[in-house]
């Protein structure tokens, strides 16, 4: 297949040959300035599309170059796969050859993903990919199938969310580069773990960023909230998809990564009759059945638009799955009581019933934050390509102080909320240290060498909170001591006490979701959702012809009594969050009991019942 081969950057072809490739439309002339071993300055050759390209010999993994332009100015390579010493630093060619021992693996289906949102900087003491390795055990008896790595691109510094990556090809060179991500990989693999990685196509970091030397990867009609946006559909913007595109490529067939979460794709700007995010999808699929393997897209978007994820068929992308915010929106709201910036369109508790049934809650009615109508109904999109979340880096780290729920709402709330998300009929993501209650919090942190953009970075954070009406400032970004602060202290799920409690309840929940028929439903005819007599009650069942489970959960801080509507029959208590075992006040629920078609059950704050019953019991 011509169109999926890979062209950008260099290629070793062995015997001490590499191939150079790089897109220039506008440049005449481009040389490798080999620099290491030996310095000299090659010649590439430019085609009609202004693709240089050519053959140079004496060139081994860990040769050091730049391209020179024009004859005079110098800059790394915008395809480069490892810059050993950083952003500005002249580009080393990797090894493409690795010991992978997952020969075997073809990857996991979609509806099987539990995943774990980690960032590698501050996840360990380290913040490396090898030092990361050493936590997969445990998230593997946690439950945990999937692990999502914020963006390892190469960025500026050694501290950075991932947003600011200039490098799309390049591994970050602190974190242990191609090599280490690759170990990672690999090592995950081993352990039945997918891995799916977030990238960023809508914009690129601003410093390092050396992208417009070469030609017009950006676009002069649109623009991002975080600068000039890709240029996807406007004069040359062919070159400019096959560059991203051959980076989804890159990380799937050279790095074995499972899945790409595509980052705030709603800024992704192209009203081209094929959009890049429909041709991407097009083009993994292809590649996917080339490889023999499972490759997942699964988008992030602020538009509430089913269009991503539908088929092309029907005029859709063809995108795997996407992130829902507003079940996260609706739960926060319910367990926090804020109503500033996005909050104030949620705040319902039929907010949060709606988001359980039928994903989406703004599907096409007035939002109040965005002064107009708002999203497209997800009733037919299947539960398992939607990816829910409590907790995720945004949520948090775009708080004032980063604070985590774990800061916010009492410890018999974070079970629920666990439940809540866990036992959804969506796509489970948990983000890291919200399995034990980390209290760390995750602050915005880059680090940016000119005085005038570490200024700006400070003025723009300020500046975001507005709209939440949040008192004081936010920590420095730019500080190291506003980055140590967010590293993990994972000992805690491990002492006796509230966080191994959570521990332990997180394990037990992922547990019930994978051995439980109808946790999470195949079948949405088979789940409804209700609210309890008018209180913050909700009442989830799901049910096959072999079992009959309900799910009740309080979110209402005193404790009641109250009828609950139970199918006939007898029912057995499978789960209960106010059990001692779990930390919780006491239960006065009963292990089992029979019902005429209602109960009457004594509900503490914040409960979490799970309720089974079998078919045959009836």
């Amino acid at each position: 297949m011509k169109r999926l081969e890979l062209k950008l950057g260099p290629t070793l072809l062995g015997g001490g040959r590499c191939r150079f490739c790089v897109w220039s439309p506008f440049v005449d002339s481009i040389e490798v300035h080999v620099l290491s071993p030996q310095e000299r300055l090659e010649p590439l050759r430019r085609d009609r599309q202004g693709y240089h390209c050519g053959v140079l010999d004496g060139i081994e993994a860990g040769a050091l170059y730049l391209f020179r332009l024009d004859g005079s100015l110098e800059r790394p390579d915008p395809a480069s796969r490892f810059q050993p010493q950083g952003v500005h630093g002249p580009s080393q060619v990797a090894d493409p050859a690795f010991g992978w021992t997952d020969g075997n693996w073809r990857g996991l289906p979609l509806e099987r993903y539990i995943i774990y949102e980690l960032h590698v900087g501050v996840f360990t003491a380290p913040g490396t990919f090898d030092a990361a390795v050493e936590r997969l055990e445990d998230l593997a008896a946690l439950g945990i199938t999937a692990v999502e790595l914020m963006p390892v691109a190469q960025f500026p510094g050694n501290r950075n969310w991932g947003y600011d990556g200039v490098y799309p090809f390049a591994a970050q060179n602190s974190y242990g580069g191609p090599q280490g991500l690759k170990r990672f990989v690999n090592a995950c693999h081993d352990r039945g773990l997918a891995v799916v990685l977030d990238v960023v196509y809508n914009h690129l970091g601003p410093e390092g960023n050396y992208l417009r030397d070469f030609g017009p990867y950006f676009s002069d009609v649109y623009r991002t909230p975080w600068g000039a946006s890709i240029n996807f559909d406007g004069p040359y913007s062919d070159a400019v998809r096959r560059y991203f595109i051959e980076n989804a490529l890159y990380w799937a067939a050279e790095c074995h990564i499972d899945a790409l979460r595509l980052d705030a794709v709603h800024a992704i700007l192209d009203f081209s009759a094929q959009p890049f995010l429909q041709e991407l999808a097009w083009t993994a699929r292809l590649f996917a059945e080339a490889l023999g393997r499972r490759i997942h897209l699964i988008a992030e978007s602020a538009l509430n638009d089913t269009r991503l994820i539908r088929s092309p068929d029907v005029g859709g992308f063809g995108l795997d799955a996407q992130w829902n915010d507003d079940l996260h929106h609706a739960l926060h709201a319910v367990l926090t009581d804020e109503r500033r910036g996005y909050y104030c369109d949620f705040g319902r508790f039929d907010h949060l019933l709606k988001a359980l049934r039928d994903g989406f809650v703004y599907d096409g009615q007035y939002s109040e934050y965005r002064k107009r109508r708002h999203g497209t109904s997800s009733r037919s999109i299947p539960a398992h390509r939607l990816v829910v979340f409590a907790q995720n880096h945004d949520q948090v780290g775009n708080r004032m102080q980063g604070d985590r729920l774990s800061r916010i709402i009492p410890f018999e709330a974070l079970k629920m909320a666990a439940g809540i998300i866990l036992l959804s009929p969506h796509l489970p993501l948990l983000f890291m240290g919200e399995e034990y209650g980390e209290p760390a919090p995750f602050p915005y942190f880059v680090s940016h060498s000119g005085a005038d953009l570490i200024e700006a970075v400070r003025r723009g954070r300020r500046e975001e909170f507005a709209s939440f009406g949040w008192d004081g400032d936010p920590p420095d970004p730019q500080a190291e001591e506003t980055f140590q602060s967010a590293r993990l202290n994972p000992e805690l799920r491990l002492s006796p006490g509230p966080h191994r409690h959570l521990w332990k309840f997180h394990q037990r929940l992922i547990s019930l979701r994978r051995e439980t028929s109808v946790l999470p439903p195949s079948d949405a005819a088979h789940q409804e959702v209700l609210r309890v007599g008018g209180r913050r009650i909700g009442s989830i069942r799901r049910w096959s012809d072999m079992e009959d489970v309900v799910i009740l959960f309080h979110a209402g801080a005193a404790s009641l009594q109250t009828p609950v509507p139970l199918p006939k029959g007898r029912w057995a208590k499978v789960l209960d969050s106010a059990e001692d075992q779990w930390g919780g006040p006491g239960s006065a629920v009963p292990g089992a009991f029979a019902s005429e078609g209602e109960v009457m059950l004594e509900l503490p704050p914040y409960a979490f019942l799970v309720l089974s019953r079998q078919m045959s019991e009836r």
